[in-house]
């Protein structure tokens, strides 16, 4: 393959939150957020030069241990070699550690930003592609899935390589996050997960899964049994019990709501008559959200002006 030609324009790409699981979906069901980050990329004569702003702009690394400059890195290889420089600007909406997305957004952002400022690019790596290379990043494909489809998304893996299905959600379904100051990282989460359950355990997520396709879509009364779990939201609570009362909580007054994917970030399914009475009920120890649903996914979008982004 001939090396890579680069279009002189910088591109925009917005990618959507997402949370994975809700409920008993582990590790196959998502959901994306309207809430979204944006990153522009141009191809530059030499060096790596990075401005955040926004959720991390503190903390993040400027420089190649980013994860968007990794995932970057790793389409460009794809695509057939590197450029000579790079400019990134990113701002972040999606709060970071918390359960919503954060890094297959980051994801998802640097490998269609790489194949959209390569000429030809959609040739080199096809959606498709786009999917299984995500996937090898993260670990596994339930966040990046939604990222990138957007929806309400079923994702598995057939032979080592990423499948998903994107699904419309139901229009009355509107999502209230409950975002906790202090994050916990997905590795503790998975860590508390045993090696094995109970048959009955698995048996009756299988059941509650398959029975939130159709409440997610076309019975959203459904809910609250759809998003039961016995998988892996009780042993990941003590990483986070006031993420596990809060569910109880919620749960006891009948509304619908889950560990948004490892946590510690809850979210309820409610709907327009219900949504600012569930809003109300964070307290002082919660952020709130009001989201819609993130109808698109990763999307390249043109340039919009500074104040903008």
């Amino acid at each position: 393959m001939a090396g890579p030609a680069f279009r002189a324009a910088a591109v925009r790409v917005r990618v959507p939150a997402t949370s994975a699981n809700l409920g008993p979906g582990f590790d196959a069901l998502g959901l994306a957020l309207g809430l979204y980050d944006d990153v522009v990329v141009r191809v530059a004569d030499s060096g790596l030069h990075i401005d955040i702003a926004g959720e991390g702009s503190e903390t993040l690394p400027r420089d190649e241990k980013h994860l968007l400059v990794r995932s970057l890195r790793t389409a460009f290889d794809l695509l057939g070699g590197q450029p000579r420089g790079l400019e990134i600007v990113c701002a972040n909406r999606i709060p970071h550690g918390r359960g919503l997305g954060s890094s297959s957004a980051a994801i998802c952002a640097g490998i269609v930003a790489a194949r959209a400022v390569t000429i030809g690019g959609e040739n080199r790596l096809d959606d498709a592609a786009l999917l299984d290379l995500a996937t090898e990043i993260e670990g596994h494909p339930d966040n990046v899935a939604a990222c990138l489809l957007g929806g309400f998304t079923l994702s598995w893996m057939d032979s080592g390589a990423a499948r998903a299905i994107r699904m419309e959600p139901a229009d009355s379904i509107v999502p209230v996050v409950f975002v906790p100051g202090k994050p916990v990282l997905t590795e503790t989460a998975r860590g508390l997960l045993p090696r094995t359950v109970p048959h009955v355990d698995a048996a009756t997520n299988a059941g509650r899964a398959a029975l939130l396709v159709e409440a997610l879509t076309r019975r959203p009364e459904l809910l609250l049994p759809a998003t039961e779990d016995r998988l892996h939201q009780d042993y990941r609570a003590p990483a986070m019990p006031e993420s596990a009362a809060l569910v109880e909580r919620l749960r006891g007054d009948g509304i619908p709501a889950v560990i948004s994917g490892a946590g510690p970030t809850v979210m309820a399914l409610a709907d327009a008559d219900t949504a600012d009475k569930v809003e109300a009920l964070a307290g002082t120890d919660w952020a709130a959200n009001r989201l819609g649903l993130g109808r698109r996914g990763a999307s390249v979008l043109p340039l919009a002006a500074s104040s903008d982004i």
